[in-house]
């Protein structure tokens, strides 16, 4: 995920019932459907790319037309050919070379697509990873999670090997250490947040840091307002606010710098469903340029837009 700057009010609250954008048609593999979507990228104009993990593709959905998207990558059926993917778990766009860098999560590899049209295959940038979230910065270094190394590296489009940024010390729960690393984010100063799944618990890692800094979370699983269950989904603002999906707690939360000890719920939290209010194991999110939130809602097969109250 690549920060766009936003720009979101200390005080802004979002629309509590969220509108459909992509998906919604139950599971399967038409234009109008996803399948257990997970990681999504938000573009300038409000494109949707979505990675369609069950449909072995990476969607795009264009911003005003809901009713269908169109594959981008992927769709081949699964397997390790370089037109297919196996299970894609995140996404991120390239803007410089106008293609898009996918974690093709059970083929163990990152690859890239070019975005222009006529493209049939990608090429892989890093192989035998067990790669889960991906992030890039405004210098355009990689960062790629390994959730069976419990680390993040950070690598230079074409370097194979990488610099480790975050974890890497086993597995484990200390300061230096991480638990099944799934989402990041990195910010202008390239501090690297990481959802650390099973520690219940988001980490910021400053730069050339040898340990994190827990900033959600960390007080074990839980529904209450300092816990976090198997947080995924991260996004953090121009002023350091971070939002992070609380998966098993069907909830969107903000967490202010400075106030540690517990968040808020700024959409979902209503039990699981699919109501729109409601989520059905939320995976990942991200903002626009207006502050509108998306949340890929993945067992309700659907991506769903929270709109930011217009009087904040």
């Amino acid at each position: 995920m690549f920060s766009l700057l936003v720009n979101i009010p200390a005080n802004a609250k979002w629309s509590q019932n969220g509108v459909t954008v992509a998906g919604g048609h139950g599971y399967g593999g038409a234009t109008n459907q996803l399948w257990g979507p997970y990681g999504l990228f938000v573009d300038d104009d409000q494109t949707v790319i979505i990675a369609d993990f069950g449909n072995h593709r990476i969607m795009q959905w264009k911003n005003g037309d809901t009713t269908n998207g169109q594959v981008v990558a992927g769709g081949n059926g699964a397997g390790r050919g370089l037109h297919q993917l196996y299970l894609p778990t995140d996404v991120v766009i390239d803007k410089e070379t106008d293609s898009l860098i996918i974690c093709d999560e059970n083929n163990r590899r990152v690859v890239r697509w070019s975005r222009r049209s006529g493209t049939t295959q990608g090429e892989i940038l890093i192989d035998k990873i067990a790669c889960w979230g991906l992030a890039m910065d405004e210098q355009r270094y990689l960062y790629v999670s390994d959730y069976v190394q419990s680390e993040v590296r950070r690598y230079q489009l074409g370097e194979k090997n990488g610099t480790l940024v975050a974890g890497g010390n086993v597995i484990g729960a200390g300061l230096n250490q991480l638990n099944g690393p799934r989402d990041l984010f990195v910010d202008r100063q390239q501090n690297v947040y990481v959802s650390d799944f099973y520690n219940n618990r988001v980490m910021k890692w400053v730069k050339g840091a040898k340990e994190g800094i827990v900033v959600a979370g960390g007080q074990g699983a839980g529904s209450s307002l300092t816990k976090l269950y198997y947080p995924l989904g991260l996004f953090v603002d121009s002023v350091g606010t971070l939002y992070v999906v609380d998966s098993w707690n069907y909830r969107v939360m903000r967490w202010t710098q400075g106030d540690k000890k517990e968040g808020t719920i700024i959409a979902g939290g209503n039990g699981t469903g699919a109501g729109a209010n409601q989520f059905n194991y939320p995976v990942g999110l991200s903002f626009d340029r207006h502050g509108n939130l998306y949340v890929v809602d993945s067992n309700n097969n659907r991506v769903q837009r929270f709109s930011i109250e217009k009087d904040c």
